[in-house]
C-alpha cells in the first residue's frame, strides 16, 4: 500500500489525490529461464519469466485483488475512498479480474535465481563457492544465485551473499563448526 499513485512502474500519471492496494506475489510458483543469444558480450540476452503461467499463482493474485478491494471498503479508509480507479468496478467477477491482472501485471524489482548454483549439474553456471563453471577467477556475486526468492527484500540476503563470496574468496569459510578452510 502506498500513498502515492503508481502505475506502469511510475509512467502514467493522475492528477489528484490517490493511494495503491497492489497485491503482489512474493512466492511465485512459476519457473522463468534466461539464455545467452550469443556469445556476443553486448547482445542482451533472451529472458522468459513464464509470469502468471502457473494457476496457483494466478489464484493468489485474484485473492490478493479481492482482498485489496475489503481492505479499503473498511473504515476508516472508506471514508476517503472515493472511486477505485483500476480495476474499477465494472471488474467484479473472477473472469475481470483476471483479465484486469494480465493486462496490468507489472513484474518488480527484485528477480533471483537466474544462475543456478550446483557442484554437478551440468545445467549449473555456478558451483558452490559461487565460480562461473569453465572459467578462471570469475564469480557471480548477487541475487542471482538464490535458488527462490526470499519472502521480503532481496537487499540484505544479497549483501549476505557478498559477505560470504569475501570469506570464500579470502578462504576464510569454515568447512565445519570451529574449523577454517584452507585458501
Amino acid at each position: 500500500m502506498g500513498a502515492a499513485y503508481f502505475e506502469d512502474h511510475g509512467q502514467e500519471e493522475y492528477d489528484g489525490h490517490c493511494m495503491v492496494i497492489a497485491p503482489v506475489l512474493v512466492s511465485p510458483k512459476a519457473r522463468g529461464q534466461v539464455w545467452l543469444r550469443s556469445s556476443d558480450p553486448t547482445a542482451k540476452p533472451r529472458i522468459i519469466t513464464n509470469t502468471l503461467s502457473e494457476p496457483e499463482d494466478v489464484e493468489s493474485m485474484v485473492a490478493g485483488m479481492r482482498l485489496a478491494r475489503e481492505i479499503a471498503a473498511q473504515a476508516p479508509l472508506r471514508e476517503i475512498v472515493v472511486e477505485e480507479l483500476k480495476p474499477g468496478q465494472a471488474a467484479a467477477g473472477r473472469e475481470e479480474l483476471e483479465a484486469d491482472l494480465r493486462r496490468r501485471l507489472m513484474l518488480i524489482y527484485h528477480p533471483v535465481g537466474t544462475a543456478r548454483m550446483s557442484d554437478t549439474d551440468e545445467q549449473a553456471v555456478v558451483d558452490s563457492q559461487l565460480r562461473v563453471h569453465g572459467l578462471e577467477a570469475l564469480r557471480v556475486i548477487d541475487a542471482s544465485v538464490m535458488p527462490t526468492i526470499v519472502g521480503g527484500n532481496t537487499n540484505a540476503p544479497t549483501i549476505m551473499i557478498a559477505e560470504k563470496a569475501a570469506d570464500l574468496i579470502r578462504g576464510r569459510v569454515a568447512d565445519s563448526v570451529g574449523e577454517q578452510a584452507a585458501a
